[in-house]
């Protein structure tokens, strides 16, 4: 990894991480041609692509009950606990609707409904990521929505792998496409013949489907547009080389986009760190992607003191924050952007990936200055409630009516004059 002395111009920004005209182009393309043609047009990009024919895009309940007699014991147990896990830490984001007296008996508040369905896009193909199924399913399910779809793209079999299904299934949820890119966000956007449009999308995915989701947005929701991972770590020399290195690496091996980066006021530190990279990526199953994503993202940052290490990192604003340092604590109270934090020695970052319970779907590319992780409040809607008494328009529609003239809104003054309030006035 280069290791640079620490200036002012750090930076997460990757200016092709959100595609190019020509994938843009395509991605359009595609969604209006779902639109048109539903189906059809799915089962066509589906042979083009994915390399499969499919007959049937829907899950059925015989592939879900094979895969759970295929799966290995032990790790269903591990996704249950996962999942138990991110449940409980979702459960305290619940919210609640209120009211507030205002007098005379009239009242404000907002209530808090869920949303009625949302679509879960799980990235596979070649990989499997239920991980990604239990973060974006279980909020939801806290949040109360009643219809929750996952897509997500086959094999070249027509199959999605047995972990996916598995992970469904201990959470309940049976519609499960097995469409993927941009014409399965088009089908939760638009529907088709046998899948009914959703109200929001979430989940990451590749570049076409995050510039797909932004294509959409609009006639539904969205969560975020993800983009390549990142990681920031913040390390002093009594952190140990060999962990850092590892802990970098664990973010460079999803995407050759990825960046991992490393802050420190070690030299010696910053060139043990070095070392150990290099040693590592030659035994890493993922040798070609991450070593692209270190060799063009990858920085080690020296710099002469803490506090500058704090500032730059609030203005990166990273997805992922290690400490490992003294102080970890005291420099984590100091961070105002990122993503999530990961406080210690013994706290790195695949924990909050697959087990700890927080949501490992977080902002990306800097967001994190005014994003936040996936969480309940993304699977609700807050509507607005107003009560108000014939006591107390009485006492305020002067005033309304007034108000509104003053922004010459004569409509508005006469909606309130409408009731009568000056024949009130006149007789009360």
């Amino acid at each position: 990894m280069q290791i640079v002395s620490l200036s002012k111009d750090i930076s997460l920004k990757r200016s092709v991480e959100m595609g190019n005209a020509e994938q843009l182009n395509t991605v359009r393309l595609v969604l209006a041609d779902v639109k048109n043609r539903g189906d059809n047009a799915i089962k066509e990009y589906s042979e083009k692509w994915d390399h499969v024919t499919l007959h049937n895009f829907r899950i059925s309940k015989a592939e879900i009950e094979s895969a759970k007699d295929k799966f290995d014991p032990q790790l269903k147990r591990d996704l249950e606990e996962a999942a138990h896990n991110i449940r409980v830490f979702h459960e305290k984001q619940k919210r609640l609707s209120y009211e507030v007296d205002v007098k005379n008996g009239s009242f404000i508040g907002q209530r808090v409904n869920p949303l009625d369905s949302v679509g879960l896009y799980v990235p596979g193909g070649s990989a499997a990521y239920p991980s990604s199924l239990l973060m974006n399913v279980i909020p939801a399910q806290v949040a109360g929505v009643e219809r929750i779809v996952i897509v997500s793209p086959p094999n070249d079999q027509g199959a999605l792998p047995d972990a996916v299904l598995v992970a469904a299934s201990i959470l309940g949820i049976e519609e499960i496409y097995k469409i993927g890119g941009a014409q399965a966000i088009a089908a939760l956007a638009y529907g088709t013949e046998s899948i009914e449009s959703v109200d929001k999308i979430t989940g990451p995915g590749n570049v076409f489907v995050a510039l797909a989701k932004r294509e959409v947005f609009g006639v539904v929701a969205i969560d975020m547009i993800a983009g390549p991972s990142e990681i920031a770590i913040i390390a002093d020399e009594t952190a140990y080389a060999d962990e850092v290195a590892a802990d970098l690496l664990s973010q460079a091996e999803h995407d050759p986009m990825a960046c991992p980066i490393l802050l420190t006021t070690s030299d010696f530190f910053a060139h043990e760190v070095a070392h150990e990279v290099e040693k590592q990526l030659i035994t890493l199953p993922r040798e070609k992607i991450a070593r692209a994503a270190v060799e063009k993202f990858g920085k080690i940052y020296v710099a002469e003191t803490i506090d500058g290490i704090i500032e730059a990192v609030n203005k990166l604003a990273p997805e992922h924050l290690e400490i490992i340092a003294n102080n970890s604590h005291d420099i984590a109270q100091k961070i105002r952007h990122a993503g999530a934090i990961f406080i210690g020695r013994y706290s790195s970052e695949p924990i909050g990936d697959y087990f700890a319970g927080t949501n490992h779907v977080l902002p990306t590319n800097s967001t994190a200055r005014f994003s936040s992780p996936l969480s309940v409040d993304d699977f609700i809607k807050k509507t607005s409630v107003i009560y108000y008494t014939k006591e107390t328009w009485l006492e305020h529609a002067p005033k309304i009516a007034r108000l509104a003239r003053m922004e010459g809104l004569e409509g508005h003054a006469r909606a309130v004059e409408s009731r009568g309030w000056t024949k009130e006035m006149d007789q009360s």
